[in-house]
């Protein structure tokens, strides 16, 4: 069966929603370069086709709507036993695809349900209409592997309020649907029992012809009724971002990445999803941590391609030195949870080591030609 499930919904008016869905439940639909070179050329096509009026993306089953990137498969190519050349393609594709999504002419609809991590938040943050459910986590928790939040998040993240990007990436911390909205990373709050009557709202609605079609237009209409209809789904739900918010602030307000984690691991609290982030960044990787301070920084004014380009440097430098390999190791294929990270803590990580991270490793950047 393909891994990705392509279908076009016929409208009342003569128009067609497709649909992209991801079709790897088992795997909670990891982003394959097989998956990513699917749904390219798909979507180009779609692009160019009159008849196409909006994308609908989402994925099979209810867990996940996408956990991340096929980082096995990276780990694999890494230690010799697949293709070398296998993360520079991986990265170069899904970085385009990504990209693709940003800039994107129709109305790309992400039904962003259940897990959302890594991979996921790429494409969920590529459409123009993102939205969240009851069940939604989103999460960039690369620290936990040595690697850093890629997929455009030195550009979203940056975004959020002060501090607030560098916290979530340091600590991997999951944030839930009001959190998500509330931060700009969604745009929708969205019951998750609604999926199904998305698409029959999309097919039935009015769609107009030609020049005088305003496909953004009928899908905000579609969705703010549906975000109305769901407000019983989201009520009482907790807003842990939002309740830390001042003590994130306060927390980042350091004058070194050292100073900012020791703060955060000396805060006393009771809070779950507090002691969670605490935990995920004692027992991150240093080098992770050290390289997320300063890729945000490098690429606070960057515009969207150069952080695309930025992130594929970076990417493909991380393949190079083992930091990520042994953090996919010790969670993802020996699964020991006992990472042996190449720093003991972050004061140690030396500063000319995150310099060679971040360092262009070709003469001309793969993506240069993006537009």
């Amino acid at each position: 069966m393909s891994s990705v499930i392509f279908t076009e919904h016929p409208t009342q008016d003569g128009h067609v929603v497709a649909e992209i869905k991801l079709n790897a439940e088992r795997s909670l639909n990891a982003l394959t370069l097989e998956m990513i070179n699917e749904i390219q050329p798909r979507l180009e096509a779609w692009e160019n086709d009159e008849r196409i009026v909006a994308i609908l993306l989402d994925s099979a089953g209810e867990k996940a709507f996408c956990a991340g990137g096929d980082v096995v498969s990276l780990y694999k190519a890494i230690t010799g036993e697949g293709d070398p050349d296998f993360p520079e393609a991986f990265f170069d594709n899904e970085y385009r695809l990504d990209y693709r999504l940003h800039t994107y002419s129709k109305p790309v609809i992400c039904w962003g349900n259940g897990i959302v991590m890594g991979g996921g938040m790429g494409l969920l943050s590529g459409s123009s209409h993102r939205v969240v459910t009851e069940t939604s986590r989103l999460a960039m928790p690369e620290v936990t592997i040595g690697l850093y939040p890629d997929v455009g998040a030195s550009w979203f993240l940056n975004r959020l309020p002060t501090g607030t990007g560098r916290f979530l990436a340091m600590t991997g911390s999951q944030v839930n649907a009001v959190d998500a909205v509330h931060l700009g990373l969604a745009d929708r709050l969205i019951a998750s029992e609604k999926r199904p009557v998305l698409v029959e709202q999309l097919t039935q609605a009015a769609w107009g012809e030609g020049e005088d079609t305003d496909a953004q237009g009928v899908v905000n209409k579609v969705l703010r009724e549906l975000e109305r209809d769901s407000q019983a789904a989201f009520e009482g739900m907790d807003a842990p971002v939002q309740k830390f918010s001042p003590v994130i602030r306060e927390l980042m307000d350091h004058d070194t990445i050292e100073q900012a984690v020791h703060a955060i691991l000396a805060v006393e609290s009771d809070d779950k999803w507090f002691n969670k982030a605490q935990k995920t960044l004692a027992n991150g990787s240093p080098v992770s941590i050290k390289v997320i301070d300063q890729q945000l920084k490098r690429a606070k004014y960057m515009s969207l391609r150069e952080v695309f380009q930025s992130e594929l440097a970076l990417s493909v430098q991380c393949c190079r030195h083992r930091e990520f390999p042994e953090g996919v190791r010790a969670l993802l294929v020996d699964k020991d949870g006992k990472p042996q990270w190449t720093y003991p803590d972050v004061e140690a990580v030396e500063d000319a080591f995150i310099e060679t991270l971040l360092s262009q490793p070709w003469p001309q950047n793969p993506l240069a030609d993006l537009r």
